[in-house]
């Protein structure tokens, strides 16, 4: 389990067949791995792996096709959002976050507030339609790993529109600073939104 607030930003440095998937090496700031064994969780961009090698600030996992089939952005070399699996003494920043990848989303507009003198900017994702059902107004979405508020949503005929305020240090802290009009990004919805769906789905 995961909360959806990033520790830190990584970088992977290598993408190497293995399988039918393939190997990462993914380069974590200084000291970032002091904590981790081989078998934990770290969540990349949002989807939970597993660190199948520490060396030094470089850990390695192994990503199957079928991730990479559910997920964007973890077969290119670059930034990648890390978060640690959640312990049971933490704080629960964000909101219970399970790091399975929901569905696929685009980014439909990214652009600063007008008149916005706090910094903040305004992002406009189009969801999947059967992600729909578990997006509402002030509920939790993850977007690249991060956790977020919904501040609108609105239904579309074959997509869920979202609008969603980040502030400054999201911006400064997370690899969201570089989405742009037209990028794909991996979303999670709530995870309690997913239970009460399915237990009003039994009770028809």
């Amino acid at each position: 389990m995961f909360t959806g607030i990033i520790t830190a930003v990584g970088t992977i440095k290598r993408a190497s067949p293995a399988g039918d998937g393939l190997r990462l090496e993914i380069e974590a700031p200084i000291d970032y791995l002091e904590d981790v064994v081989l078998g934990d969780s770290i969540a990349i961009q949002g989807a939970c792996m597993t660190a199948t090698q520490i060396v030094g600030s470089t850990f390695s996992l192994d990503i199957s096709r079928e991730s990479l089939n559910k997920t964007v952005g973890l077969d290119t070399l670059g930034p990648v959002n890390l978060e640690k699996a959640l312990r049971l003494n933490d704080r629960l920043g964000g909101h219970l976050v399970s790091g399975h990848v929901d569905g696929i989303g685009k980014v439909v507009h990214f652009a600063p507030v007008a008149k916005d003198a706090y910094g903040s900017w305004l992002l406009k994702i189009e969801a999947p339609k059967e992600l729909a059902a578990f997006l509402a107004y002030k509920g939790s979405i993850v977007v690249n790993g991060v956790s977020l508020t919904v501040n609108q949503a609105e239904d579309l005929t074959n997509a869920c529109v979202v609008d969603i305020n980040i502030i400054p240090h999201t911006l400064q802290n997370t690899t969201l600073v570089n989405l742009k009009q037209g990028s794909a990004v991996n979303l999670e919805v709530d995870l309690i939104a997913r239970y009460v769906a399915r237990m009003l789905e039994t009770q028809k």
